[in-house]
């Protein structure tokens, strides 16, 4: 139960809360009681005042008599002394705590104005005010008032009641806010950890999409985008598998076939030899289908080692013509290659002759005797391009986008010995691109083809 994050953002929120509502009532609660209390200690003045004033007019038997009555019928009790602290007239019976506070009052010290002279409500019983009374300028006798300090404590103790009771349902609205909230918030969360849970069970179809734009809306539509990328990746890895299981499959069927005919005993010599050039030819090309599916692991697993350094790519194109030079002779296909001496890339030459002798072998199978595949290269402000093209049959425009998809064939029907595995661009991209460059097919179909490399620039502007 503790383990819910909820409840713990319900409870981090509810302390935090707690405390602050704690500090504003508390510093509610005194000012009220203050205030409250400073009102009463004013009332009493001011009541006190009253009477002198009266007093001061008419400092009769009668008129003393008249207040001292008055406020026998009120909650109050007042005292009237005469200037030597001889008490004249009492609303009531005079309590020893009344006494006590005549006693140490100094009646020879004496001002025009009135004073609160007891205010400790808390530990005393009574509080208590002095107005002294003052006729043509000569000192004529005192004002006391008395108030019980249980009013007060009455006063306070209501004030307190309500504060609680507001505290209580303040608390109560708290809690149900909280909770509210704190569902809220991890509501997207709980739903999100479940459609993770589905995304390990296999069930790359979650829908997390949400119109929030905060930073869960964002984590919802990441989920969404990485299950969509899973379901992606699981349909391409079975299709992967299907391709090369298809792909080696093939040769070694032809093998098997080709070396269960050898040992017929009516096989002759030259039917022998025949086959055993099929069974070699379909072994190259097992191993050469084996090895393309070695470089894609380590691509993947980014172990693909590059070690650049600075290449003339005129040598290079040299040495990639003297490679291929004889199976394009031998399919009366001309190959031209035009490049500066001065043109130098920053790469690694054995992976880039790589991926020139791929995309020239592509270019011999689908052009025909007679036609022209060029290779060109150039400077510019960036880096360098190599720019290889063809007067082959082309890639329909629908195809383009994906030719550079693992095991993917332009033509699904054509026959094994004009096509490939369908891995050589897409080694070829992960290769130019490992090197900071890009890889670019143009193609009208019935035209022919032109591959663009774009890669760093050598020599001083590596």
């Amino acid at each position: 139960m503790f383990n819910k994050l909820s409840l713990k953002i319900g409870l981090l929120f509810f302390i935090f809360i707690l405390i602050i509502e704690a500090f504003l009532f508390a510093t509610l609660y005194f000012t009220l009681v203050n205030e409250r209390v400073d009102e009463v200690m004013e009332n009493l003045l001011a009541r006190g005042e009253t009477h002198s004033d009266v007093l001061e007019d008419s400092f009769e038997d009668m008129t003393l008599a008249h207040v001292g009555m008055m406020e026998s019928a009120s909650d109050f009790i007042v005292v009237i002394t005469d200037e030597a602290g001889e008490v004249m007239v009492n609303s009531d019976a005079l309590e020893p705590e009344m006494l006590v506070i005549l006693r140490h009052t100094d009646f020879e010290d004496t001002s025009i104005d009135g004073e609160i002279i007891e205010e400790d409500w808390q530990d005393k019983r009574y509080i208590a005010t002095d107005s002294p009374i003052t006729i043509d300028g000569v000192h004529a006798g005192h004002v006391f008032m008395f108030a019980p300090t249980d009013n007060i404590e009455r006063i306070i103790g209501h004030l307190k009641n309500q504060f609680l009771l507001v505290g209580i349902i303040t608390v109560i609205l708290t809690i149900i806010t909280i909770l509210l909230l704190s569902r809220l918030i991890t509501l997207p969360l709980i739903r999100m950890k479940e459609a993770t849970e589905q995304l390990s069970q296999g069930n790359n179809q979650v829908d997390l999409t949400t119109d929030r734009n905060d930073e869960l809306g964002e984590l919802a539509n990441a989920i969404t985008k990485l299950s969509t990328d899973l379901d992606r990746l699981k349909n391409a890895r079975n299709e992967f598998l299907s391709s090369i299981s298809h792909e080696l499959r093939t040769p070694l069927t032809y093998i098997k076939g080709y070396a269960d005919i050898l040992d017929r005993p009516d096989t002759t010599e030259r039917e022998r030899e025949e086959y055993m050039g099929i069974i070699r030819e379909e072994a190259a090309h097992l191993t050469l289908l084996v090895g393309n599916l070695f470089d894609l692991a380590k691509l993947d697993r980014n172990q693909f080692t590059i070690e650049q350094k600075n290449v003339s790519i005129a040598e290079l194109l040299k040495s990639v013509a003297v490679l291929v030079k004889s199976a394009f002779d031998e399919e009366k296909i001309e190959l031209s290659i035009s490049c500066g001496d001065e043109v130098q890339a920053f790469i690694d030459s054995e992976r880039i002759q790589q991926v020139l002798l791929n995309i020239l072998d592509n270019a011999r199978k689908h052009s025909s005797a007679g036609d022209r595949v060029t290779v060109e290269c150039c400077q510019e402000v960036n880096g360098i391009a190599i720019r290889i093209s063809d007067e082959g049959q082309g890639i329909p425009e629908e195809e383009l986008p994906f030719v550079f998809d693992r095991l993917y064939r332009v033509e699904k029907s054509r026959s094994r010995e004009r096509g490939g595995s369908g891995l050589g661009l897409a080694i070829a991209k992960e290769i130019v691109e490992s090197h900071g460059g890009r890889i670019r097919i143009d193609s009208q179909f019935g035209k022919g083809t032109a591959v663009t490399i774009r890669l760093k620039r050598g020599g001083d502007h590596s």
